[in-house]
């Protein structure tokens, strides 16, 4: 066995998996990763379980240490800087560090949660079928809060396998889709026009359960209480002071706030991803449209071991690529014949 050891991270960090579907009916939160489409690439790369257990990294940085043998990994979601030893590691390829090698992770850029991934995956005690940390409920294995400096990932030794990398389609772009409902009866003609018509900020306060939106407030027709009833990821509730939660995989089960809207499975990853303070709107679809983007989505998730590619061995010379003059031309960060030095003469 090999372990990998955490030398620092920030907070918003934890072990996440694919979640613990069906544990509702006991009023247990599902929990899981914010971003699947990510958990699943980077878990594809080494040969894992698409939702097997992995590292979901918040917005700050992070370095990890193999121990006890080499560890091969790799990374996917929010881009960030990441090398080991000093050598760059590209986002949704794997790598391998040997024993005593650190990766070094920077900050997130444009997003909020990168996924590191372990071939053999995370060593835990499942529970309800899960190692997801919920840290408010104490859940999760093999630590039942957000990861911290001393923590070990027991795993297992690296296989030597070949490196890879993975084509993923161009992210999204647009407004995050919804469905009306199922309370949207609640509100006004005018007040869902509004939600509609309006742009949106998620506030810094947001967290795994809710995030908070900042915007308009959003009436409703009858007050705020309802008979409380189930939710998913993505249920937007509207409590007493017109400012809409959009739920979160740390979520209640039930809510008793009426839900103007659901965020569609498709788009929940990519709104999970929208940084506080940046302005987005919601659009909304059919129930037809949601399932035909659903069906896409799990289309694409069944052929990600499809869309792996082998990594091409090639010497950086970091120096040189520093010196060259790529603005402008269509580059290769391996191919120093496509770059410009600028010493050459135009």
């Amino acid at each position: 066995m090999s372990k990998l050891a955490i030398a620092s991270i920030g907070p918003a960090s934890s072990v996440q998996d694919g979640g613990r579907p069906g544990s509702q009916r006991y009023g247990l939160t599902p929990s899981g990763a914010m971003d699947r489409l990510a958990l699943a690439a980077a878990n594809t790369l080494v040969g894992n379980g698409l939702f097997a257990a992995a590292v979901e990294i918040g917005p700050f940085g992070a370095a990890f240490t193999a121990r006890g043998g080499a560890v091969r990994i790799a990374l996917a979601g929010a881009p960030r800087s990441a090398d080991i030893a000093g050598r760059t590691v590209a986002f949704e390829t794997s790598a391998t560090l040997a024993d005593g090698d650190t990766l070094t992770l920077g900050i997130a850029r444009g997003a909020l949660f990168s996924y590191l991934a372990i071939e053999g995956g995370i060593e835990g005690e499942p529970i309800f079928g899960s190692l997801a940390v919920n840290a408010r409920a104490g859940l999760g294995s093999p630590y039942p809060r957000p990861l911290q400096a001393g923590d070990e990932l027991q795993t297992a030794a690296a296989s030597g396998a070949a490196e890879q990398r993975i084509e993923l389609p161009a992210a999204e772009q647009g407004p995050i889709r919804i469905v009306l409902g199922p309370q949207d009866d609640e509100f006004a003609d005018a007040a869902k026009e509004l939600f509609l018509e309006s742009e949106w900020k998620i506030s810094a306060t947001s967290d795994r359960m809710g995030y908070r939106l900042e915007g308009p407030i959003i009436r409703h027709l009858h007050g705020h209480n309802i008979v409380s009833d189930g939710t998913v990821n993505g249920s937007i509730q509207v409590p007493g002071n017109g400012a809409p939660i959009v739920l979160m995989p740390d979520r209640p089960t039930t809510g008793g706030y009426p839900k103007i809207a659901t965020v569609i499975s498709a788009d929940f990853g990519r709104f999970a991803q929208i940084p506080a303070g940046i302005g987005f709107r919601f659009k909304a679809v059919s129930m037809a449209e949601a399932q035909e983007a659903a069906r896409k989505f799990a289309e694409l998730l069944n052929t990600l071991p499809d869309r792996l590619r082998a990594i091409e061995g090639a010497d950086l010379n970091i120096e040189a690529l520093q010196r060259a003059n790529v603005a402008g031309h269509a580059v290769s960060a391996i191919d120093a014949g496509t770059w410009q030095s600028m010493e050459d003469p135009l």
